[in-house]
């Protein structure tokens, strides 16, 4: 890692459409840009996407450009990628067949890397590391199982495929959505366990930070009043400095979820949301579908960068190699596989 990442902050921001705009143009030189994010509105096919994210590189070959392609309900870019399968599928392979759950875990990981690289786009935010409890209306398929040790051993393997396809990992969203049923897209979950509780949901987390296998974390927008009845876990610095940094161990990078998301409302305005997760550790603050409130977190990290508490984060150490490639017999065996797993 090329630098120290304790006060080191950017923003990552999203686009409108398929195609840059002159108005694209103009925000993307923003020094504070450190990321993009693609959504579905952003693919028309691979092609396009080739096309787009060589455009964005002659502007800011430093940018990162990040999407969601966990599989299963959240997938950005569907025609021309194979559809994964949600991940809680592994689960029920790995009850009856764990060497088997592992290894096809691996080749999706790798899949699904590959094929998004092979396009431009360095990374997904992935795995989803919350333990599945059938009461979350956000998270259920999108988890690898309802026990740490299957999430752990499952997650693993499928970062283990990520690697091998170049592109990093990112554990989210910590310490554990699961066990709430409110979706913090749209309000602001409240997770009422006692803390031995919520060990278990860190457990993933801990032992994928331990191994060395995850280069991010991103924090989830809940209140875990058992160690901080204030802050979600994205704007604590209980959380983020004491537990994740200080008892974890974890040097990697922070990034916050979306500050557009109702679960963040609770720190205020953008500024403020910018301000509250910068102050509790977060490095990479990422602001989705709202250019007038992404544009107001570039300006708060710029004021933060000049009064000098913090230093510019340049994500590009996470972009892999500078091409993939996909291993065309390698995907149409997966593919093959996951056929007949959708005719069991």
């Amino acid at each position: 890692m090329p630098q120290s990442l304790t006060h080191a902050i950017g923003v990552i921001a999203d686009l409108a459409g398929p195609e840059l705009t002159s108005a694209d143009h103009d925000f993307l030189q923003q020094p504070e840009l450190c990321g993009l994010i693609f959504f579905a509105r952003n693919y028309q096919s691979p092609q396009q996407l080739q096309e787009l994210t060589a455009a964005i590189r002659e502007l800011r070959p430093d940018l990162l450009l990040c999407a969601d392609q966990e599989g299963g309900r959240v997938q950005r870019f569907r025609t021309g990628f194979t559809r994964l399968p949600p991940m809680l599928t592994l689960e029920q392979i790995y009850h009856r067949n764990p060497p088997e759950a592992l290894e096809l875990a691996q080749e999706l990981g790798w899949l699904m890397a590959a094929e998004v690289r092979a396009c431009g786009v360095h990374l997904s935010f992935a795995p989803v590391l919350d333990i599945e409890r059938d009461v979350s209306r956000v998270i259920g398929d999108r988890a690898f199982g309802h026990a740490a040790e299957t999430v752990t051993r499952l997650a693993g393997a499928f970062i283990a495929g990520m690697q091998q396809a170049g592109m990093a990992a990112v554990g989210k969203h910590f310490p554990g959505h699961g066990a709430v049923a409110a979706d913090s897209h749209l309000a602001l979950p409240v997770d009422e366990r006692p803390w031995p509780q919520l060990q278990t949901d860190i457990a993933p987390f801990a032992a994928l930070i331990q191994s060395g296998l995850l280069a991010g974390i991103m924090p989830a927008h809940v209140v875990y009043p058992a160690v901080d009845p204030q802050y979600t876990a994205g704007f604590s610095a209980l959380w983020l400095q004491e537990i994740l940094r200080r008892q974890l161990q974890f040097g990697g990078l922070i990034f916050s979820d979306d500050l557009s998301m109702a679960g963040a409302a609770s720190a205020g305005d953008y500024a403020g949301r910018a301000q509250a997760a910068a102050a509790a550790g977060a490095n990479a603050l990422l602001v989705c579908n709202d250019r007038v409130a992404a544009q107001q977190v570039i300006d708060a990290a710029r004021g933060l960068r000049a009064a000098g508490e913090f230093t510019a984060l340049s994500l590009a150490y996470l972009q892999g190699p500078a091409t993939t490639v996909v291993d065309a017999a390698r995907q149409q065996q997966i593919r093959q596989r996951l056929a007949a797993l959708w005719q069991e």
